[in-house]
């Protein structure tokens, strides 16, 4: 009698994020998405963006879980979510070479990165950041899945939902630059340590802004 039990229901409790990142790289790996946020605005996707894999850095200390309530900045009128794929770097490594990359990933997840967009706008406008633009969530989780696990991580479907209705769809094969690029790109004259992040940044139609 009075003893706990040790095996739970998933529908009685809450699950946090699969793992607290030392370090969020979150780079813009499908062209579909960065040619929409542009057109919008007038403007074509950058050269350098077909040159070298692009990414932010962003705040290990405000990851949530992956059924957590999003904090809603004071600062902003314009929330969005943004549906990612990550992966999660399981070796140390320095100038690693794209062909052997693979054997640097741990394992994956999905994300949500969200985004104060006036903010971002803002920060961004002045050539530096995001940085209170998306600093303040970004969600993981629930489950960390290794390689054998998802097999071909570029055929995955990818969804959001907003309060339970379904808001964005799209697919992994749509990705511009793949994870074993970004790592080599990351890795080039710095280190990376097992619990990096790699986001893949946002698929085509997979915020707000672009619907």
């Amino acid at each position: 009698a009075g003893e706990e039990p040790i095996i739970y229901a998933l529908g009685e409790v809450r699950l946090p994020s699969p793992i607290r990142p030392r370090l969020i790289r979150d780079f813009i790996a499908f062209e579909e998405h960065i040619r929409n946020s542009r057109r919008q605005r007038g403007l074509d996707v950058p050269p350098a963006w077909y040159e070298m894999p692009i990414y932010y850095k962003g705040n290990p200390a405000s990851v949530i879980g992956p059924e957590a309530t999003v904090p809603w900045p004071r600062y902003t009128e314009e929330l969005d979510y943004e549906l990612e794929i990550a992966c999660i770097i399981g070796r140390a490594g320095r100038d690693i070479p794209e062909q052997e990359a693979g054997q640097y990933i741990f394992g994956y997840t999905i994300m949500n990165d969200f985004s104060a967009r006036d903010i971002q706008l803002k920060e961004m406008s002045v050539g530096l950041g995001p940085a209170k633009g998306k600093d303040f969530a970004t969600a993981l989780g629930p489950w960390i899945v290794t390689p054998d696990e998802v097999g071909d991580i570029y055929r995955q479907p990818m969804i959001a939902r907003v309060n339970g209705e379904v808001w964005s769809e799209g697919s992994s094969s749509t990705i511009h630059y793949t994870f074993e690029a970004m790592i080599a790109h990351a890795s080039n004259s710095e280190q990376l340590v097992p619990g990096d992040l790699i986001g893949s940044g946002t698929v085509g139609y997979g915020c707000g802004k672009e619907l």
